[in-house]
């Protein structure tokens, strides 16, 4: 759905400035914005979630551990299609505050691609490079979306996701290295970025934020003590169709949660190059993807 006939809609949410920005931006921050009732209900899903990771010894289709990752100390960086880990996680994935949020952005009909929770952990290995996130799953247009919801409180010291307003409407950048996919920009490409603009999403927790599948993002390393946890929900208007296997499917990939079922796509004249074949290769994560690309500063 074009912006235009999105503004034809009054927002649910948030204010009509406030979904301009995000169009202008590329990005949406939302410091306290989540209910109580959720943010307790979400803790409680990951306490439990982190629990039964003790009794896992490797990476696998429910989380992507750390190396130190023990039953006596959890190293969890990811907790993998998450809306099927929990029932609350997809509650609020499919009919809550956010489900209203992604409506205001993409439009009344909306569609659920994929959901992760991520924990960000003290050292420099923490640090995700600077990304654009479309390019992993390539749809008809440029509608997706991701939000994410901070479970905890989130400084500076926590490495907070950084964005680059207005890189949404500038260049998707090649995220291969020669053949191999690395889910970063190379160093020439980072050296492009008007980096000096970037925005630090640091808030309380509850804060929520919105990014555009176009925008350049990413995030330093964290110096907490504790892990941060960030969950992320992906949506897209539901004239969005994608290209190819999404590399983190869902059971709920592509179901519509608010609104109707698209009776015609919508197609983005700008094109976007295609990722690996995940239904062939598998995908890992952004942290395995990231490790060995080497470029100066990281995101």
């Amino acid at each position: 759905m074009r912006q235009e006939e999105i503004r034809a809609y009054a927002p649910n949410v948030i204010t009509s400035p406030q979904r301009e920005q995000y169009f202008a931006d590329g990005y949406l921050h939302l410091p306290d914005f989540l209910p109580a009732e959720w943010l307790d209900r979400l803790r409680q899903a990951t306490r439990e979630l982190l629990d039964k990771s003790r009794a896992v010894s490797a990476s696998n289709e429910s989380f992507d551990v750390g190396d130190a990752h023990s039953a006596a100390a959890p190293d969890v960086r990811r907790i993998r299609a998450a809306v099927d880990r929990h029932p609350d996680y997809w509650a609020f994935a499919a009919g809550s505050v956010i489900t209203e949020l992604a409506a205001d952005l993409v439009g009344p009909d909306v569609k659920f691609h994929s959901a992760k929770l991520n924990f960000k952990s003290a050292g420099k290995t923490s640090a995700i490079k600077w990304h654009q996130d479309i390019q992993a799953w390539p749809h008809t247009n440029y509608s997706p979306v991701t939000i994410g919801v901070y479970l905890d409180d989130v400084s500076l010291a926590d490495g907070p996701l950084q964005v680059v307003p207005g890189s949404h409407d500038g260049e998707l950048f090649d995220q291969f290295d020669g053949e191999r996919w690395t889910g970063s920009l190379a160093a020439d490409d980072v050296a492009r970025l008007e980096l000096g603009q970037a925005v630090d999403l640091t808030g309380p927790a509850g804060t929520v934020f919105a990014i555009n599948c176009r925008t350049v993002h990413g995030s330093p390393p964290s110096q907490a003590a504790s892990a941060r946890p960030c969950l992320l929900n992906v949506f897209s208007s539901a004239d969005a169709f994608t290209y190819t296997a999404a590399p983190t499917p869902t059971s709920h990939t592509g179901e519509i949660v608010r609104g109707q079922p698209a009776k015609w796509a919508h197609h983005d004249p700008r094109p976007c190059r295609l990722p690996p074949d995940w239904s062939r290769t598998g995908y890992g994560s952004i942290f395995t993807a990231q490790a060995d690309r080497s470029q100066g500063q990281s995101g």
